[in-house]
């Protein structure tokens, strides 16, 4: 039994996503969602097709067109992938971006080549200050030793007296650390080199037009043995 044209014309447009015709009853949806199931069937509804939750959907305005694409439903597992992309992409961005600022921030800090070793000389100069300072003070300790050394003569195979054994040991110990304070102030001067050089290496390359952000972190001659 064939349905009378105003129930089959409504019907069909529906089915077809176009406008309503005049006169007859309209849905309250305003949109059709519409999907190609896991079996090839086409579904349509008014609403998310529960069959197609794993499958993309498109939403339709009632003319046909497509308002939007609905992406599948994702699992936990897969949600938490996705969250874990979007979170290193975003902290991929802000290192990019913190490295462009740090590139621009170090052009402006050094126009020239004469600026940087400027720099370069004034964070040496505190670091050599100090080791001037271990090298006084040792010398020092030496000489504050000889008159103790002088008295322990006379006591040759005999136990030193403990005040000039606390004497003599304080020396020491004094001697020994102002000897290690050199050794690290002469690491230093190392360091401070390392550094300056790789980072003029960098400003060479950004003063000849290197894209502030394109050459990657700074890695110092020791940095890189020790990532070896």
């Amino acid at each position: 039994m064939s349905l009378p044209r105003s129930t089959t014309v409504p019907l069909l447009a529906l089915a077809l996503g176009l406008a309503w015709p005049c006169g007859a009853e309209q849905p309250t949806s305003t949109a059709i969602y519409t999907c190609v199931d896991a079996s090839g069937r086409h579904l349509t509804s008014d609403r998310p097709i529960v069959a197609c939750t794993a499958r993309e959907q498109r939403l339709l305005n009632r003319d046909g067109s497509v308002r939007a694409i609905v992406p599948p439903t994702l699992t936990p597992e897969e949600r938490a992938e996705q969250e874990a992309r979007q979170r290193a992409a975003e902290a991929a961005r802000a290192a990019q971006a913190d490295a462009v600022r740090r590139d621009r921030n170090l052009l402006m800090r050094y126009p020239d080549e004469a600026s940087h070793h400027r720099a370069r000389e004034a964070a040496l100069d505190t670091a050599r200050a100090a080791a001037k300072s271990s090298e006084q003070r040792l010398r020092e300790l030496s000489a504050e030793r000889k008159p103790l050394l002088d008295e322990a003569e006379f006591y040759q195979g005999k136990p030193l007296p403990p005040k000039l054994r606390a004497a003599l040991d304080a020396n020491d110990a004094a001697a020994a650390a102002q000897r290690a304070a050199m050794v690290n102030q002469q690491a230093e001067l190392a360091r401070i080199n390392a550094f300056y050089d790789a980072e003029l290496e960098r400003l060479r390359r950004l003063w000849s037009g290197a894209a502030p952000g394109s050459l990657g972190p700074i890695t110092t001659a020791a940095g890189a043995r020790a990532a070896k």
